[in-house]
């Protein structure tokens, strides 16, 4: 059954009105008709199964069957800070860390980072969020993981200060690892920092671990910027949802 979101002011009693764009796509690429059901979130964990009533040009109007809160979002939210990729290996990444569980993506400015985004970065950051959103709908999510606005390293380390762990792959950490992160972590919100083509600049690295983030290494193996934070974020949600 096809998934779509829509804001808690489109509902009214047991009536969903869907915006112009959704409403769009469902008449005239799916062909829905009255009689037809489909599942819409609010973005806050709750999903209406709902029966068209109605299809116009520019509004589709469906009626509550039943509501019921959507299971499909991890305990553990992960904040990924990706450093800023080459060409549309964002798009990419943004899309596969929605599907596994992602919560939040954060992209960073970072000192090895080629992309400088100056004034495109509005229109980007609008473009990626529409591609959280395409994927929470292909995946069942029940929100709507938020890609930010573009940070500096300094400020990214700053925003994930609310978070209750921090980590960072570092393929010059020898020690500790993702195991013994998991095993030490008490809370239900983490950071992962990862960095560009390059690597994390010397300079931020240390700013990291003076501000508390734990380096971790991924094995004997460096990873593309594009593979480290999906294979973080699957391990971390695979080991700690485990233990819930």
């Amino acid at each position: 059954m096809p998934k779509y979101f829509t804001s808690p002011e489109s509902i009214n009693g047991d009536t969903i009105t869907l915006d112009e764009e959704t409403s769009l796509h469902l008449s005239r690429v799916l062909r829905c008709k009255t009689g037809d059901m489909i599942t819409v979130g609010d973005g806050s964990d709750i999903d209406y199964e709902c029966e068209i009533t109605e299809v116009t040009k520019n509004a589709v109007t469906a009626r509550i069957i039943d509501k019921h809160l959507n299971l499909n979002e991890p305990d553990v939210k992960i904040t990924l800070y990706q450093g800023l990729p080459k060409s549309d290996k964002m798009e990419l990444i943004i899309q596969k860390c929605v599907e596994i569980g992602v919560d939040r993506i954060v992209p960073v400015s970072m000192a090895r980072s080629v992309v400088k985004l100056d004034k495109k970065g509005d229109k980007k950051t609008e473009r990626w969020n529409k591609i959280s959103l395409s994927a929470a709908k292909q995946c069942g999510r029940g929100r709507i993981p938020e890609v930010a606005n573009v940070m500096t390293f300094r400020q990214a380390v700053e925003d994930s200060r609310s978070c209750d762990g921090r980590l960072m792959p570092y393929e010059n950490e020898q020690k500790n690892g993702l195991k013994s992160f998991c095993d030490n972590f008490k809370g239900k919100s983490i950071a992962v920092f990862i960095g560009p083509e390059g690597g994390f600049d010397p300079s931020e690295t240390e700013l990291a671990k003076a501000d508390g983030i734990t380096p971790v290494t991924l094995g004997k193996r460096i990873l593309r910027t594009e593979t480290a934070g999906l294979v973080t974020a699957v391990i971390l949600l695979h080991r700690l949802e485990e233990e819930q």
